[in-house]
């Protein structure tokens, strides 16, 4: 599977509440439920304005299914080359 990062520009999104938050997971949960096991949500991250999200696909198609079945924008989806992180500096 590829990961993906996917931009969702909703706006005020940072002010959504945590009722709001559960309801959103719920409903993208329950869309992966039924697409079944080529495509799992990792993680998102919640900002003013935007919602990034990482996702590992078996492509680009099931990202932008899921989007689409689940009601929520996708305004960008970048396929990640490389991930690096702290640790990356220490293998010199």
């Amino acid at each position: 599977m590829q990961m993906y990062v996917i931009e969702r520009e909703i706006p005020n999104a940072g002010q959504l509440t945590s009722e709001e938050l559960i309801g959103v997971s719920k409903t993208s949960c329950s869309v992966l439920d039924d697409m079944g096991p080529a495509i799992k949500w990792v993680n998102s991250f919640v900002t003013d304005n935007k919602i990034y999200c990482v996702y590992l696909a078996a492509d680009i198609e099931l990202v932008r299914e899921h989007a689409k079945k689940g009601g929520f924008p996708a305004n960008t989806i970048s396929k990640v080359a490389n991930v690096i992180d702290p640790s990356t500096a220490e293998n010199r």
